[in-house]
């Protein structure tokens, strides 16, 4: 399935670790999607008349899990998961410098920037939407750390946002002043984990180790 391999797939569900460079849906330019791989992997399956629905997006730079529904009548189980916070999303990131905290919990409302369409911004109190991200660290070498972070809410650019409200922002993450990178955008959605909407059977699924982000894997 082109460079977007899949992790888990069965009659409702199906999961595929993103590239980078990669939209998940279309944007109007009429450029290939996510969304369209999957539906190709699908119809080479004898399922073309399946139209995947992504759960959730990852930004075209991130890669990643990325789960989508198969199965229009397991949607609204799937929606009441993400809005009841019952899905869990973990991350991870490397930002340079050594990260101070062992752990951190960034509870600071976001919104939209005012002078830069592209952009969000952390929030006064009171405006805003809620945003909660916790951060732990996982490992310093090599002047960078390794970061893993599960989201508590679900806003554009929130882990993006909420870690160079800290000081360290994202390597290769030029919108909000990360180092530069000859790899890329290094954040990746690592594991997920949520209820089946059919079985109800908790699941965990989880990409292969991104060595890009850092060389081997980490303990957890």
């Amino acid at each position: 399935m082109d460079d977007a391999r899949v992790i888990y797939e069965d009659e409702v569900l199906l999961a595929c670790d993103k590239p980078a460079g990669i939209l998940v849906h279309g944007d109007g330019t009429g450029a290939r999607t996510l969304t369209d791989v999957v539906a190709g992997h699908l119809a080479a399956e004898g399922r073309a008349g399946v139209r995947p629905q992504a759960v959730q997006r990852l930004d075209v730079e991130t890669t990643g899990l990325v789960l989508f529904s198969l199965d229009r009548a397991a949607q609204p189980a799937l929606d009441a998961q993400v809005a009841g916070h019952d899905m869990r999303k973990c991350y991870l990131a490397v930002v340079a410098g050594r990260f101070p905290w062992a752990q951190r919990d960034v509870r600071v409302p976001i919104g939209r920037d005012r002078h830069d369409a592209r952009r969000m911004r952390v929030c006064h109190p009171g405006m805003g939407k809620p945003a909660e991200t916790r951060v732990r660290r996982l490992a310093v070498r090599d002047g960078r750390s390794l970061l893993l972070v599960e989201l508590g809410t679900g806003r554009r650019h929130q882990i993006r946002v909420h870690l160079a409200s800290l000081g360290f922002p994202v390597v290769g993450d030029a919108l909000y002043g990360g180092a530069r990178s000859t790899r890329g955008l290094l954040l990746h959605a690592w594991r997920e984990e949520l209820d089946h909407p059919v079985t109800g059977e908790r699941l965990r699924l989880e990409t292969a180790w991104p060595a890009r982000l850092w060389p081997e894997p980490v303990g957890l």
